[in-house]
């Protein structure tokens, strides 16, 4: 088996727009999805870009990728990865896709002098959990998660 992991390119925007629309249908999360072949596009291969993503291939064949950015952290006074999205094809998965492109993301962060990898899981999903933790993963359950979005985001940046 010949497992690459490599930076995406322009070319792949579909092929992540569809990794992203399989993670969301795992993750019982469809309905949230908005984003287009043609924004992931804009977002990881415009000028500037602010979001990264690495896909795994065995012999090729694109099977998983890594949707990832930086984060700072202040008590550390470093930068940090956040993995936004991982997603392994399910006939792929136990083939060490998702441990190598979690293993590439901690180099990046070991040869970059980073400070923490970090990413969520969610609490339901008790193979991912079992899966990370096999990794090294502790999770983080003195944490709670805020968001704001939509009507409520507009009305906090105050133009309601």
């Amino acid at each position: 088996m010949g497992l690459n992991i490599r930076k995406a390119a322009v070319a792949d925007a579909e092929l992540i727009h569809g990794f992203v629309t399989k993670l969301a249908a795992y993750e019982k999360l469809s309905h949230e999805v908005e984003t287009t072949p043609e924004q992931l596009a804009a977002s990881l291969f415009g000028d500037n870009p602010k979001v990264f993503c690495d896909i795994a291939e065995v012999d090729g064949k694109p099977l998983g990728f890594a949707l990832w950015f930086y984060t700072f952290s202040t008590f550390q006074g470093k930068h940090g990865i956040w993995l936004e999205d991982l997603f392994v094809e399910p006939e792929a998965r136990g083939m060490g896709i998702g441990k190598a492109l979690l293993a590439a993301l901690a180099r990046r962060c070991v040869d970059e002098g980073l400070g923490r990898f970090e990413w969520w899981v969610l609490d339901w999903n008790e193979p991912s959990i079992a899966f990370y933790k096999s990794q090294g993963a502790v999770m983080q359950d003195e944490w709670t998660v805020c968001r704001v979005s939509g009507v409520e985001l507009t009305e906090l940046a105050g133009k309601a």
